[in-house]
């Protein structure tokens, strides 16, 4: 029998011991229901990385963000602000909501492309990497949340997800717990290319599941410029 097939009728029989109620209006069903998907407010713009965001047009960086940031800019769907997103994404690091949410947060991540105009096209000569996990972390939570947003954004683009490339070396304290100059040291160096060869002259879109200082993402970014990327941009369902 296929793994597919197995994983499927695993799936079905696990959903009718367990059924799946909405997270936010308990419908069963999903643990986000379409109506409730459409709660989640999403943004129709870009916004620069800075502390105070600026609304940006096309490709647009501001200055103070071109002076700052080695990360080309930032997509993200929605505020991290919205309740339903907080919890959502809360819960996304969890079994047994990880895998489902993951489609549903990538299709929240589509819907905002779709509202800013992008196309697939835009993307075709993009590869997709995943902020990686330390093995230990890994092992403990038995999946990334990054990579199974990664594995519905890359079938859609239809571009590569790589995730053997960019790996985390160490383990770190948990970002939530420190601020953010502690952030920025604490994962100074955590990060390593391990196929150069994969990211030489491309272009990259890096995924997380939330950006709230950028201090992960930015050492991400450091760490494959050095091994030479052309170009990196940053995917988050949520800014913090």
């Amino acid at each position: 029998m296929h793994r597919l097939n197995y994983q499927k009728i695993k799936g079905n029989i696990l959903d009718i011991i367990f059924p799946k109620y909405c997270i936010n209006c308990k419908k069963e069903g999903e643990y986000l229901c379409q109506d409730c998907e459409a709660l989640v407010e999403l943004l129709e713009y870009r916004f620069c990385l800075c502390e105070k965001p600026t609304r940006l047009v096309g490709d647009e960086r501001c200055r103070k963000c071109s002076r700052n940031h080695q990360l080309k800019g930032l997509y993200f769907a929605t505020p991290y602000q919205n309740n339903l997103a907080k919890t959502l994404l809360h819960l996304f690091k969890y079994e047994p909501f990880a895998r489902d949410l993951s489609r549903t947060i990538a299709s929240i991540i589509i819907n905002h492309f779709q509202l800013l105009g992008k196309k697939k096209e835009e993307f075709a000569d993009f590869i997709l990497l995943p902020v990686p996990l330390a093995k230990r972390r890994l092992r403990w939570r038995g999946f990334n949340q990054s990579e199974e947003i990664g594995k519905w954004l890359a079938d859609f683009l239809n571009i590569p997800i790589v995730n053997d490339a960019l790996i985390k070396t160490r383990n770190t304290i948990p970002q939530i717990q420190l601020s953010g100059q502690e952030r920025k040291e604490n994962i100074k160096g955590a990060f390593f290319v391990l196929n150069k060869e994969i990211i030489i002259g491309k272009k990259v879109l890096l995924i997380d599941d939330v950006y709230t200082t950028g201090a992960t993402m930015e050492e991400c970014v450091k760490t494959l410029k050095e091994s030479g990327a052309k170009e990196i941009w940053g995917v988050v369902a949520a800014r913090g």
